[in-house]
């Protein structure tokens, strides 16, 4: 059996691009940036970023298109997929790979409750301005020694 699996959460680095297929089905393509933090050998903390393309289709493309905007956070779940093609001008082969995600979930809207998520395309309302809980990480490295079992 095989897997081909993607979950990113991140932020949007543009603004959504919406278009039509031929067919008339919706399409919106965007980045999002993820990031990584560690300490390297001397205990500098060190961090990167990743930016992933993502392609979403149907009425969830309509929906991320209408209420996300750069610098959102997005959950992406969904499958990765590398296509190519031919460069008119200069005749090159090119390759891009993305997520085609199949499920979305919009992040926390400013620092409060999401403004509405979104799953499988359907919209959720807003569930009021909540308290967001965060989880506090510890700067320390873990020990796999001090782990008791």
């Amino acid at each position: 059996m095989y897997l081909n699996k993607a979950i990113v959460i991140g932020n949007l680095t543009r603004d959504p691009e919406l278009r039509s297929l031929p067919s008339g089905v919706k399409v919106c393509s965007f980045s999002l940036a993820t990031n990584r933090v560690w300490k390297d050998k001397n205990g500098a903390r060190q961090e990167s970023a990743d930016y992933h393309n993502i392609v979403v289709f149907g009425r969830q493309a309509e929906t991320v298109a209408q209420y996300m905007k750069k610098g959102s956070s997005m959950l992406i779940e969904g499958r990765m997929q590398t296509r190519s093609w031919e460069d008119k001008t200069s005749g090159e082969k090119k390759y891009r790979t993305e997520i085609v995600a199949d499920r979305t979930q919009f992040g926390p809207k400013g620092g409060a409750s999401s403004g509405g998520q979104t799953t499988n395309g359907k919209a959720q309302p807003a569930t009021g301005s909540e308290d967001v809980d965060t989880i506090e990480y510890p700067e320390e490295d873990i020990n796999p020694e001090d782990i008791p079992f």
